[in-house]
């Protein structure tokens, strides 16, 4: 469920959280609001950690290609420097942010910014992800968002890792995780159980073909 508000009032801060799993469009859910914003005429910035680079080393990139300019900051503290001037703040994978995102979020919504804030709200052992849980207790609206399990077809919450690793931050796509529902998740590690799906490609004649193809996300 999208909760959002739906007046915004000028020179009055608050907090937003979107929260879920992997796969779950939270990306894409805080650059639907960012745009908004902008369409708004109002002074949108979007910031990213700088661990993130898997699609772009700037820009903030969702699953589905979903682009919008952004800054980086390697600390929750520089994200405070880098918004000055700005009316809307949306803050990307917050989990990989230090813990001085709650303070930092505060600060800004204190002084009369919107803040937007996506991020995982458990890690690959199913456990909660600092600093999302904070994040999620002091913010004035909270989404929480499913992705599609990958074994069952059923709305999933958690992040299953598929390939070897003990690190809690591992940052990856498709090829490290998979979106499970609670009965499918087996943590710490478990097998892919991605499917295959039908592709549809054009022949010279112009009828649709079906082509085996990897499920891609």
């Amino acid at each position: 469920m999208i909760s959002e508000p739906t007046i915004l009032s000028k020179n009055i801060g608050w907090i937003e959280v979107i929260c879920g799993g992997m796969f779950s469009g939270k990306t894409e859910e805080l650059i639907r609001r960012a745009r908004r914003g902008q369409f708004a005429g109002q002074r949108v910035i979007i910031v990213k950690p700088e661990i993130d680079k898997r699609y772009d080393e700037i820009n903030v990139v969702s699953h589905n290609a979903t682009a919008l300019p952004g800054v980086v900051a390697s600390t929750a503290d520089q994200i405070v420097l880098l918004t000055g001037n700005a009316e809307v703040v949306c803050i990307d994978e917050a989990q990989f942010f230090d813990n001085r995102l709650v303070e930092v979020a505060n600060t800004l919504a204190n002084s009369g910014k919107r803040v937007i804030i996506a991020g995982l709200d458990m890690d690959f052992e199913g456990k909660p992800f600092e600093p999302m849980p904070e994040l999620l207790a002091i913010a004035e609206y909270v989404t929480k968002l499913h992705a599609i399990c990958a074994e069952s077809g059923m709305p999933a919450n958690y992040s299953q890792r598929v390939v070897q690793s003990d690190q809690r931050i591992l940052v990856g796509e498709a090829e490290a995780y998979e979106p499970r529902a609670r009965h499918c998740f087996r943590p710490p590690v478990d097998a892919p159980k991605r499917k295959k799906t039908i592709a549809f490609n054009q022949t010279s004649a112009g009828e649709d073909q079906p082509e085996q193809t990897d499920k891609k996300k």
